[in-house]
């Protein structure tokens, strides 16, 4: 009986890690797109 709740609660924590890891790249593309330049070709030369 231990070992089958040891195995759901990793199981629980390694859910929470990866949803944990997906939100934080999700993050990182929003600030990526947010904060990236414009690119080339536009036909503005500053």
């Amino acid at each position: 009986m231990k070992k089958i709740l040891l195995i759901a609660l990793a199981a629980v924590a390694g859910l929470f890690v990866y949803r944990q890891i997906q939100a934080d790249r999700a993050e990182q593309d929003l600030w990526t797109e947010a904060t990236d330049s414009v690119p080339g070709g536009s036909g503005t030369n500053v």
